[in-house]
C-alpha cells in the first residue's frame, strides 16, 4: 500500500511570505520615514497626509512592478533551463541517465543502487527528475510573478496605511506618533513573519525595528536640515 500522508512544511510559504513581508516592511519604513521627514521640515498636517498618500500609491505600484519584473526574470531562466534539459534528454538520454546516477552517487548511494533509482525515476518523469535533482527546481519553490506582485502591492498598501491613519488621527506631534506607531508595528510584523516562517521571533523583530528606526531618524534629520535651509 502506497503511503499518501505528506508532512506539511513551511517551504510552500516562501514565495508569498517573502513578497508580503518585504512589501509591508518597506511600506512602513519608507512611508513613515517620508512623513516624518516632511513633518521635520515644519510642514503642516495636510502636507504630511498628502505625502503619506503619495508614498502609499507610488510605493504599492512600484513594489508590484518590481516584484513582477524580478520574479518574471527568474521564471524565464527556469523555463530556459527546462527547455535545455528537455532537448538534452531527447538527444542523449544515456548521458542524462549517467549524469543523474552520478548525482545520486555523490549523495551517498552505491553506484548500482544509484543507477537503478535514476532509471526508475527517468522512466516515470525524466524531466521532473532532472529538474529536481540536477537543476534544483521544484513546483513548491517555482517562480510565480503574479502572486509575488499582488502580495507585495497588497502588503505595501496595508503597511503604508498605518502611518497614514496615525497622521490623520493625531494632528499634534504627528512625527512622534507616526514614528512610535511604525516602530511598534515593525516589531510586531518582524516577530509575526518569523513565527510564520518558523524562525526565532525576537531577533527578527529587533532587526527590522532597528533598521526602521535608523531610516526614520536619518530622514527626519534630512527634513529638519531642509526645513532650516528653506
Amino acid at each position: 500500500m502506497v503511503a499518501t500522508t505528506v508532512e506539511p512544511h513551511r517551504t510552500a510559504r516562501i514565495g508569498w511570505l517573502r513578497a508580503a513581508v518585504l512589501g509591508a516592511n518597506d511600506a512602513i519604513i519608507s512611508t513613515s520615514s517620508l512623513m516624518v521627514g516632511v513633518a521635520a521640515a515644519s510642514s503642516g498636517p495636510r502636507d504630511i497626509v498628502v505625502a503619506g498618500v503619495a508614498g502609499l500609491a507610488a510605493g504599492a505600484l512600484s513594489m508590484a512592478a518590481g516584484e513582477y519584473v524580478s520574479v518574471s526574470s527568474q521564471a524565464d531562466t527556469e523555463r530556459a533551463e527546462l527547455d535545455r534539459e528537455r532537448a538534452e534528454l531527447a538527444s542523449d538520454p544515456a548521458f542524462e541517465l549517467e549524469e543523474l546516477t552520478d548525482i545520486y552517487v555523490g549523495r551517498g548511494l552505491r553506484r548500482e543502487l544509484a543507477a537503478e533509482v535514476a532509471k526508475e525515476l527517468m522512466a516515470k518523469d525524466a524531466l521532473g527528475a532532472h529538474a529536481r535533482d540536477e537543476l534544483g527546481l521544484s513546483e513548491t519553490l517555482s517562480a510565480r510573478p503574479v502572486q509575488a506582485a499582488l502580495a507585495s502591492a497588497a502588503s505595501f498598501a496595508v503597511g503604508a496605511a498605518l502611518p497614514l491613519v496615525t497622521a490623520v488621527l493625531v494632528a499634534t506631534h504627528a512625527s512622534i506618533a507616526i514614528a512610535t506607531a511604525s516602530l511598534v508595528s515593525l516589531f510586531v510584523l518582524g516577530a509575526l513573519s518569523a513565527v510564520i516562517g518558523g524562525a526565532p521571533p525576537l531577533y527578527a523583530a529587533a532587526r527590522v525595528t532597528f533598521w526602521g528606526a535608523l531610516a526614520m531618524g536619518a530622514t527626519a534629520g534630512v527634513g529638519w536640515v531642509f526645513g532650516l535651509a528653506v
